[in-house]
């Protein structure tokens, strides 16, 4: 990592087409969409790791691509597995790319099959909950 890059962050967070963030809402007490728990990472594949690892049920979490202006809903079906469990790396990347390609459904944008990972340059460690 360069000095440049310490100071101001990822050369992908200044790309206002991609998240700067993902975060995934999970209800803190069953039944109740008030009270929520919020986990974070710099990657959908890093929140969908650290979701996993945190036990996290798919059917409780709602994903969001936070950009600088807006924040956009991500479908959890192209994170899961046919089992419905979370998708683990690089399966997951694999599984967005192929969905974006299909629909170029801007929120899915970034994640490569083949080739250079438009979040590469980013910290993948999930947080939360908050």
């Amino acid at each position: 990592m360069s000095i440049k890059s310490k100071i101001f962050g990822p050369k992908s967070r200044y790309d206002k087409t991609l998240p700067f963030t993902y975060v995934a809402r999970v209800p803190a007490v069953e039944g109740d969409d008030e009270l929520q728990n919020d986990y974070f990472a710099d990657t959908i594949c890093g929140l969908i790791e650290y979701l996993d690892e945190q036990n996290v049920d798919p059917e409780d979490a709602k994903l969001f691509g936070l950009y600088q202006d807006r924040e956009i809903p991500l479908d959890v079906k192209y994170c899961l597995d046919e089992q419905g469990h979370w998708l683990k790396r690089p399966g997951i990347c694999h599984a967005l790319e192929e969905h974006y390609r299909e629909t170029l459904e801007f929120q899915f944008k970034g994640h490569v099959e083949d080739g250079d990972c438009s979040f590469d340059d980013r910290d993948t460690t999930g947080s939360g909950p908050y």
